[in-house]
């Protein structure tokens, strides 16, 4: 908890930046267009992950890569004047992803414990208030970091992409539910706005829970492998 203390103490700290470089707009259209019954299958799905994502992790690297070849494919179908080119070019794409991803399932968990890292680290450098134009150095780090761990012990990118997957999916239900009620739709909104210690440390502290719980949970059982 003391490093999530510090988090907070040098965003109040740091001076205040006028360059916008993450889509705080585009994660709050996700949270406001949520009703309650979306949020609560967020929830519920982002504690499945969370705590039991090291059970049907190959159930959710294939998911992950179906829905980034769902998004390329949409996009790259968008840009062709065909009828219907969007719907088709986003089945089409997400259907090879999935499909790539079973056969090289070590190499796609590797890949997404990697994006894990650099969505962590990237979100210390936006929570110290550092300029966020550099926001990539961040994200970087924790890349390279995370793709060596996830190569070197497997379990880890599990537990981590998993873990940082589940957390996420809790924080969009969590904050979709607040906003749903008058009476704090705009504390909220200015939590989220005003305070940029506020979305990482509470992406990072449930991540550290599933990360323990994940572990304790494969440590005790004999039969599981990737």
């Amino acid at each position: 908890m003391d490093g999530f203390i510090i988090l907070a103490q040098a965003a109040e700290a740091a001076p205040p930046v006028e360059e916008s470089v993450v889509p705080m707009d585009f994660f709050w259209e996700q949270v406001t267009s949520l009703g309650i019954l979306e949020a609560l299958t967020f929830i519920s799905f982002g504690v499945v992950c969370l705590l039991y994502g090291w059970r049907v992790f190959k159930i959710l690297v294939v998911i992950s890569f179906g829905m980034v070849g769902l998004g390329l494919g949409a996009t790259l179908g968008d840009k062709i004047q065909g009828q219907n080119s969007q719907i088709l070019g986003g089945l089409i794409g997400l259907g090879l992803m999935a499909a790539v991803a079973v056969p090289l399932m070590r190499w796609a968990v590797s890949i997404l414990g990697a994006i894990a890292g650099g969505l962590l680290t990237s979100g210390i450098w936006y929570a110290c208030g550092l300029t966020e134009r550099y926001i990539w150095a961040g994200a970087l780090i924790g890349v390279i970091a995370g793709g060596m761990i996830s190569f070197i012990v497997f379990k880890v990118a599990v537990m981590l992409f998993s873990s940082l997957g589940g957390s996420a999916l809790i924080v969009v239900g969590l904050l979709a539910l607040l906003y749903l009620y008058p009476e704090t739709t705009d504390d909220v909104k200015d939590l989220v706005y005003d305070n940029r210690w506020f979305l990482p440390v509470a992406l990072m502290a449930p991540t550290a829970v599933g990360l323990i719980v994940q572990n304790k949970f494969i440590k005790g059982s004999k039969e599981w492998s990737v």
